[in-house]
């Protein structure tokens, strides 16, 4: 049986994460952090559920002073529950939210770089210092905030949000990826600040797992052993979402790693926290059945046998339990045998397909929104799921924003990615065709843009 990675503690308000503390359960909020009331209604709502950390979006320094008003409202009727900001471009705003809440997340892709467009930079070495440099110069103004206030840091790294900078010099690698948090962590370091959390995250489960994998082996060879926030971003909503979740977070816990974790569902925030609960709570039985698919494979197929109480349940069990094993190609071939599937059942596909090994309908990279959606999510998913669920092999990108949106259409044939208020921008992979369509068309000129294509 693996055993939990030992990592260092994390001091986060009222709780603790790493070291031999439980594994916490965290949620982000979809609410405009202006609204305080549907803030601290949606804040309970998660909490209620079991969330132990709740996160807002704070796109600008109102949304960030409005943290204090939220914090206020939820310790007044008794929720002490430690509250996160969401920092993305701008660097002050992490200034002002480090003031108002328990641990801020900031973006090595976008904190002091601007943001992605593309474009291939070439720095020689001393240009490539003197950014780094720069870096520095902003990132250490805000860790003394963050010591004053005894607020801890999410160092949060994105693979749809990688800086020109790094792509230029790294490409779109694991190594560039791992590479961009760590520039960081090392400034971290050497200002002795040690209540910081990191994740890497990326909506292709194979990119989270190897390059999770990888962060943890190269901090390790510089003495770093800092806690880990898992989750795969743009997980989508029902099966897909749970399924990919499971895949990609259930493969690192089963291998000891992972101190926090937040399943990322294009649902209401707080139906997020039972099926990471759940998730946790898998982790011994998901463990052993990993060890005993291992020594099934035969013929490129793992064989599984497994049982659960309902079909969520055995959903998410069948995909931790093989999941790093499909991500690792020890076999390319799932069949599972249990009491709870259906005649015909589709889950063995469905977790190929999460494990990237074989697609058999049409992808949807599909963010979980939050106070930087604009327009109905849950509504337009619907909408395009139900205009493309024949397109087999498909992928298409629903994305709230711009923040992780242009990148993780890299990886998607088509994006659908909210541009302003009411208004819609497509993509072509990571090009943008057409912007600021009215929401109500947006739609149908996607179907319009794929159908032309595939004529």
């Amino acid at each position: 049986m693996s055993t939990r990675r030992i990592s260092s503690v994390a001091h986060v308000g009222n709780i603790a994460i790493g070291g031999d503390n439980p594994i916490r359960i965290q949620s982000m909020a979809t609410t405009d952090t202006n609204d305080t009331e549907a803030c601290v209604a949606q804040a309970k709502r998660i909490i209620d559920a079991g969330g132990e950390l709740v996160r807002f979006t704070t796109q600008g320094t109102r949304e960030a002073e409005n943290m204090k008003n939220i914090s206020a409202r939820l310790k007044a009727d008794g929720y002490q529950t430690p509250l996160v900001a969401d920092v993305h471009f701008t660097a002050h705003v992490a200034d002002v939210a480090a003031q108002y809440c328990e641990k801020v997340r900031i973006n090595p892709g976008n904190y002091v770089d601007p943001g992605r467009t593309f474009k291939h930079l070439e720095y020689t070495d001393e240009e490539y210092a003197a950014e780094l440099k720069r870096i520095e110069e902003k990132l250490v103004p805000f860790l003394n905030i963050c010591k004053a206030h005894h607020t801890a840091v999410r160092i949060g790294v994105n693979h749809g949000s990688l800086s020109d900078r790094i792509m230029s010099r790294y490409g779109d690698t694991p190594a560039g990826i791992v590479e961009s948090c760590m520039e960081f962590l090392r400034i971290f370091q050497r200002e002795q600040f040690n209540d910081v959390v990191i994740s890497i995250k990326a909506s292709n489960t194979v990119v989270m797992v190897t390059t999770v994998r990888l962060l943890v082996e190269t901090m390790d060879k510089e003495d770093m052993h800092y806690p880990l926030h898992l989750g795969v971003t743009e997980a989508g909503e029902g099966e897909d979402g749970r399924i990919k979740s499971a895949v990609g977070i259930g493969a690192l816990l089963t291998e000891g790693i992972g101190d926090t974790i937040r399943v990322s569902l294009s649902e209401e925030p707080e139906c997020e926290i039972p099926v990471a609960r759940k998730l946790v709570d898998l982790i011994p039985e998901c463990t052993r059945l990993r060890e005993e698919a291992v020594k099934s494979i035969q013929n490129d197929t793992i064989t599984l046998h497994v049982d659960a109480p309902d079909y969520e349940t055995l959903q998410l069990k069948a995909a931790m339990a093989v999941g790093g094993l499909l991500i690792d190609r020890k076999a390319t071939k799932l069949v599972l045998h249990s009491s709870l599937l259906p005649l015909h059942s589709s889950l063995s596909d469905a977790i190929l397909q999460a494990a990237r090994i074989k697609f058999t309908k049409t992808e949807y990279i599909s963010c979980p929104g939050c106070g930087r959606t604009l327009y109905n999510l849950q509504e337009t998913i619907a909408r395009i799921k139900a205009a493309t669920s024949h397109l087999v092999g498909l992928k298409i990108g629903i994305m709230g924003c711009i923040v992780n949106g242009p990148g993780e259409m890299a990886d998607a044939d088509y994006g659908y990615v909210g541009a302003g208020r009411g208004k819609i921008s497509l993509y072509k992979q990571k090009v943008c065709v057409e912007k600021n369509i009215p929401e109500e068309e947006a739609v149908d000129k996607l179907l319009e843009l794929i159908n032309n294509d595939r004529r």
